[in-house]
């Protein structure tokens, strides 16, 4: 029944976001793996409208935070204020106790804010002073950044980067959608289309979860997909020019997360096994973050999505 239910909450999605089917299912992936969520891609694609969808879509609270150069780390932790009436300081909760959070472009932020986020998606808890709060058992981060313009940002480190469950990349609809994109919001306007969507609970999210877990995953797949990690860091093995490619390959973060990504991908075509398909159709959002190219790969104006498209060629399927 779980199955069907997430089958009618993509259905939803994709009739609010309108030609980024790769992003519905991102996100509905992230929320099944119970990871984070980073997204690359230009201004006016519809990234806040996605996070707010699906909040309605899981019972969840949303909350969008803008990240700027001058956000400081208790502007989404929150504080203790003082209370003159019971002389007592009080802890304010933050932005970050919401279900779904949006960090919009997340790489404007300093280094002391994205430390703060980073506790934050690795340790479900923010720390303020002396005292950690727990954050909500549902808690879900997707970061967003615009690769148009970096003037005035923070890379972020590799370290955070690999907190992040999926990196996906988008790009501008098709010149149909945008005529889809036309009438749905015009019709939004006139409130002449309103969808309506009976939320899932939080408790079938969590018991989906735990039978995404439980799907069957032979162990020759295992193998491959460990493979496919070593690939990145031991490149040599398997090709020269791969290796003339790569400087720094995947953490084992990488194979838990590739391991979580391919079950719910089985798990929403409603299968209880995984296949080679679920892990080809996951890799490349799970590594494009995770590997570091050479400066001759750059020179040579090699991607990384060629790489890894590279290491799937040369790693043999079971």
């Amino acid at each position: 029944m779980a199955v069907k239910e997430f089958t009618q909450l993509r259905n939803y999605l994709n009739t609010q976001i309108l030609g980024q089917d790769s992003l519905t299912q991102a996100l509905l992936i992230s929320l099944l793996a119970d990871g984070h969520l980073l997204v690359e891609g230009p201004p006016g694609l519809a990234k806040t409208r996605a996070v707010n969808a699906l909040a309605k879509g899981i019972e969840g609270s949303f909350q969008r935070v803008q990240f700027t150069p001058d956000l400081l780390p208790s502007d989404i932790t929150g504080t203790d204020i003082y209370r003159q009436q019971t002389s007592e300081f009080v802890f304010e909760k933050g932005p970050l106790f919401h279900h779904l959070i949006l960090a919009d472009e997340i790489n404007r932020a300093p280094a002391k804010v994205q430390s703060a986020l980073l506790e934050a998606m690795a340790e479900r808890q923010v720390t303020v002073g002396k005292t950690t709060y727990p954050l909500p058992e549902l808690f879900m981060v997707m970061a967003t950044q615009n690769p148009l313009e970096q003037e005035g940002t923070y890379p972020l480190p590799e370290a955070q980067l690999d907190r992040f469950l999926l990196h996906l990349n988008i790009d501008y609809p098709s010149a149909e959608t945008e005529i889809d994109i036309l009438r749905l919001t015009r019709g939004e306007a006139l409130e002449e289309y309103q969808a309506s969507f009976t939320p899932i609970s939080q408790q079938t999210l969590f018991d989906a979860r735990k039978a995404v877990l439980k799907l069957h995953l032979a162990e020759p797949l295992e193998q491959y997909l460990v493979q496919l990690i070593i690939a990145t860091r031991e490149p040599k093995r398997f090709d020269d020019q791969l290796a003339s490619w790569i400087d720094y390959g995947a953490s084992p973060r990488a194979t838990i997360a590739l391991d979580k990504c391919a079950r719910a991908h089985a798990w929403l075509q409603d299968r209880d096994f995984v296949t080679p398909d679920d892990i080809r159709a996951v890799v490349h959002n799970v590594l494009r973050h995770r590997i570091i190219l050479s400066y001759e790969a750059q020179a040579d104006g090699i991607s990384k999505d060629q790489v890894i498209s590279r290491i799937l060629e040369l790693v043999p399927v079971p």
